[in-house]
């Protein structure tokens, strides 16, 4: 399979190009800043430097031509305001969900949050309920489309070793989850194609990584 991965320098992004290059696949990471490209590289992916903030659909899916499935990992990352919570969490995900149409890509991973598809909780930081808010267009929109979809809300996202265990379910309590279990899960999710059309929650938990799987698309 040939990947493009929106937000490829993130720490998700650059964990699953490492697992889809080592399983011989394609890995694409999209990049906003020239500098990230040597990073992706390490990680056995291809880079393609493109500001999802600017860039337009047709000049997005010029780069998507040929894959086979696309992820969105992109973020505005931690400190960015408002605006471009709204810009990146949502704006880049529909500009993805555009081109991937427009260049013939069906199969559509979007790393959501925990917390989206509702209004955030009274008293949550404005900064954050505006991400939420984003990833909550994000979906609604994604979930509209004539995609092969498949919506990923992971818990609290740590950088401790991942444990290969999870819980993926349609709604889970809420936890926490190694970046590297994320990345697993997707590189799962992405070879099977009856996840498409689930919107699944994400955190640690006691089921290996492909039981997970198999027993969130069965039901």
């Amino acid at each position: 399979m040939r990947i493009v991965i929106a937000g490829g320098h993130g720490k998700i992004a650059l964990r699953l190009a490492r697992l889809l290059s080592g399983a011989g696949h394609g890995a694409v990471g999209l990049v906003r800043n020239p500098d990230h490209v040597p990073d992706v590289r390490a990680a056995g992916g291809e880079a393609v430097v493109l500001d999802l903030e600017s860039a337009t659909a047709d000049e997005l899916a010029a780069h998507l031509t040929g894959a086979d499935a696309v992820v969105f990992a992109a973020g505005a990352g931690p400190g960015s305001g408002a605006a471009r919570k709204d810009t990146v969490d949502r704006g880049a995900a529909v500009l993805l969900a555009e081109a991937a149409a427009l260049a013939g890509v069906r199969r559509y991973l979007l790393v959501s949050s925990m917390g989206a598809g509702a209004e955030p909780p009274a008293g949550t930081d404005d900064v954050f309920a505006t991400y939420l808010r984003a990833k909550t267009a994000a979906e609604e929109d994604l979930r509209a489309r004539d995609l092969d979809w498949t919506i990923v809300r992971p818990g609290g996202l740590t950088d401790d070793p991942g444990t290969g265990r999870v819980r993926l379910e349609p709604q889970v309590a809420r936890g926490q989850v190694p970046r590297d279990d994320v990345a697993a899960v997707l590189a799962a999710l992405l070879g099977e194609p009856a996840s498409a059309g689930l919107v699944l929650e994400l955190v640690s938990g006691d089921l290996p990584v492909d039981e997970a799987v198999r027993a969130a698309v069965s039901g």
